[in-house]
């Protein structure tokens, strides 16, 4: 399985590399898109993390292929306008000359319209296609898609059940960092910068519940949603990251999956994407560690509960396991080697 790591600066790509990825991804705002479309116009889904110019663009491909590392380029805005996406085949022209080697897509249209003008570079299908089931799988591949990106919150025995009925498409999930509160297929915000809100679902509300009859609430509804509320607020700290969080030797915290890994490789899953972009290099860096170590362990025949115990030791933080927030694959830790894999 491929080592999939997120870039946001063209130094990111050596060490990056020498940690163990085997692909790195990024973005790109060029100048002229957000002075034709407005500055909060996103070509991507973060708003952060981006490189700045086709110069660095050329930069980090040229690095990675002297290092025998291909890279993909992010479209994946959950939509693009008749004007957007004429800009596009022209930045997807450029780009090709480039020597990018995939590009990310979540708009269907786009990818059609790509897919009919033979661009070199490979076409995969975002998560937030929300390819669900092996017809989805299907389609993308039809239009033009060699690798699907699965949602989040997909069990281990949905994601065999697809990568088995189709064998001839590459299938990717997300192993570390970052989990989604909602639907990604289905939300239609982005991810702002942290000064400017961060992501919309972080929203830091306050909420004043009363009775629609005009009672004062008892005191046992009260405790209830002020519970009701604590849980939530614990569970979206799990989810972000258990509040983007570190070890003390930079091992971040956080939406993992790395327990699972062994029956991911059983299932014929092609790559493991870690997310953030925008994230500092270290963390970057110490997440492909972690899940080099793992993939080590699984090429060196170990078994799937060594692989356990060694992965939910590297953080010495076994209770953010043991909560099963924090958990890609939660079916995994209640049901561990229960997902028949089928060739």
């Amino acid at each position: 399985m491929k080592i999939v790591a997120p870039l946001g600066k063209v130094d990111d790509v050596a060490p990056l590399v020498r940690a163990g990825a085997d692909e790195v991804y990024c973005g790109l705002v060029p100048p002229d898109w957000s002075a034709t479309f407005g500055a909060w116009t996103a070509i991507n889904r973060r708003n952060a993390g981006n490189l700045a110019s086709y110069e660095e663009l050329d930069t980090v491909t040229k690095q990675a292929h002297a290092l025998g590392k291909t890279v993909t380029l992010t479209l994946n805005a959950s939509h693009y306008s008749e004007s957007q996406s004429k800009y596009l085949l022209d930045f997807a022209g450029r780009i090709s000359g480039i020597g990018v080697d995939a590009v990310l897509v979540s708009d269907s249209g786009l990818i059609v319209m790509l897919a009919e003008r033979r661009f070199p570079f490979k076409i995969f299908a975002s998560s937030l296609c929300a390819c669900r089931n092996s017809s989805a799988a299907r389609f993308y591949q039809d239009i033009g898609g060699s690798r699907v990106i699965l949602p989040r919150d997909m069990s281990l025995e949905e994601i065999n059940g697809i990568v088995s009925a189709v064998p001839e498409v590459e299938f990717e999930t997300f192993i570390m960092n970052e989990g989604c509160l909602f639907e990604e297929g289905l939300c239609h915000t982005t991810h702002l910068p942290n000064n400017e809100g961060g992501a919309f679902c972080l929203d830091n509300y306050r909420v004043e519940y009363r009775r629609h009859d005009g009672e004062p609430l008892p005191e046992t509804e009260r405790r209830a949603i002020e519970q009701n509320e604590r849980d939530y607020r614990e569970w979206t700290w799990y989810r972000f990251g258990c509040g983007f969080t570190v070890t003390e030797e930079g091992a971040p915290h956080g939406p993992c999956g790395l327990c699972a890994m062994p029956t991911l490789d059983e299932i014929g899953v092609t790559a493991l994407k870690i997310v953030g972009r925008e994230a500092g290099l270290l963390r970057k860096v110490r997440s492909v560690q972690m899940i080099k170590a793992v993939r080590d362990m699984i090429d060196a025949g170990k078994s799937a509960a060594e692989i356990r115990g060694f992965a939910q030791g590297l953080r010495r933080r076994e209770q953010l396991c043991e909560s099963g927030y924090m958990c890609y694959f939660p079916d995994f830790i209640a049901h561990p080697g229960k997902v028949a894999c089928h060739a």
